[in-house]
């Protein structure tokens, strides 16, 4: 870690400036959140010229006063935090200018948060076992909802011939046109060089993937150490094992901000309609010619997508994707409206409950209360 930290090297900037002001007046001080360690946080505090890497515990209004788990501070996040002898305490999380988020595996209906105030989102995968379009198309959807930036690096180039690295390069490019794309090789050090470049003062990149793609071993590279453990890997299969077992958020010592994150096994949606068009625009504009306006592109009379597929204008493959995207985010959609209405019916239960008890009260200080 550098010896001299700034505000500015965590990312700090006007806008979390003025957010700030009420919560200084307070005497409270700035923090960013490093790692989530369930029980309490672990942060770096600046004070002054000072900077500190401590424990924080989420103080009781705030985590009263979010409506849902993704509101609580998550990894990345900037908090106001009140010092004393005895502890730490999160008294206030500042606004996120971006969140990089998933729908919580299994049939929640609950946002999980991956990082906080992210401002590059690199995927890793490779040209063989991981490489997947359909999945690629959900991170770059997750990805533009988050209002960070997209780069995909093909990690492992060794373990393949060159014309297998760059097809999946082109395939990928082909879903995301404007998307930087590096193909890399950790064991020869092969591309590292240009990932430096997205690690520039105060910018918080992070790392996603699935297990066994070399996210690890990439930012021990780029480290130059061993911070994260990795496992042997397996010769047959070009694997490691799961070695990332919590997200952290690193202060490189040349500048930069850096997060790690497990494997991620699902990526389910956690979007809305506007975004899925935006990432599938090519789809919309064809479905723009379908003859009905409610075509499911299914056995739809006039539908101009099952048209561009016979014609081989677009990949059968992406259409089922496009469509498995949207029954997804209709589900969703319905899951969060049920949750909604259980927490309103929660809401005027206890409204109920509170009413009744502030009339028990009454009725028993009446009682009390010593006669004329």
């Amino acid at each position: 870690m550098a010896q001299h930290i700034t505000l500015a090297d965590l990312g700090w900037n006007k806008r979390f400036a003025a957010d700030f002001k009420p919560y200084a007046k307070l005497g409270w001080k700035p923090a960013r959140l490093l790692r989530d360690n369930k029980i309490s946080y672990g942060a770096i505090v600046i004070d002054g010229d000072d900077f500190d890497e401590i424990d924080v515990i989420l103080g009781g209004k705030v985590y009263h006063d979010a409506a849902t788990d993704a509101e609580l501070p998550a990894v990345g996040d900037w908090v106001a935090v009140e010092l004393s002898e005895d502890d730490a305490v999160i008294r206030a999380r500042l606004p996120r200018q971006s969140c990089f988020s998933r729908r919580s595996a299994g049939q929640s209906a609950e946002e999980q948060v991956i990082a906080a105030n992210v401002d590059v989102v690199i995927v890793v995968t490779d040209a063989g076992p991981d490489f997947s379009l359909r999945r690629m198309e959900r991170y770059f959807t997750l990805i533009i909802r988050s209002g960070a930036r997209p780069v995909v690096v093909l990690n492992k180039a060794d373990l393949f011939t060159e014309k297998e690295n760059q097809s999946a390069a082109d395939q990928i490019r082909a879903l995301s046109p404007d998307t930087p794309i590096h193909i890399t090789s950790v064991l020869k050090r092969k591309g590292l060089r240009v990932l430096r470049d997205y690690l520039k003062l105060g910018v918080t990149v992070v790392f996603i993937g699935s297990s066994g793609v070399g996210k690890s071993a990439m930012i021990n590279a780029l480290l130059g150490d061993d911070w994260q453990f990795t496992d042997e890997v397996n010769a047959i299969t070009g694997k490691g094992r799961h070695t990332t077992t919590a997200r952290e958020l690193i202060i490189l010592p040349k500048g930069g901000i850096l997060v790690d994150n497990p494997g991620i096994k699902e990526v389910q949606m956690w979007t809305d309609e506007t975004i899925l068009r935006e990432s599938f625009a090519d789809i919309e504009q064809i479905a723009l010619q379908c003859r009905f306006r409610d075509c499911r592109h299914g056995t739809d009379t006039g539908c101009a997508i099952r048209a561009a597929v016979q014609d081989g204008k677009i990949e059968a493959a992406r259409i089922e994707g496009y469509l498995n995207l949207d029954d997804e985010i209709e589900k969703l959609r319905k899951l969060q409206k049920k949750r909604q209405m259980t927490v309103e019916r929660r809401a005027k239960r206890d409204h109920r409950v509170k009413a009744r008890n502030r009339e028990d009260r009454i009725d028993i200080e009446r009682d009390l209360k010593p006669r004329a």
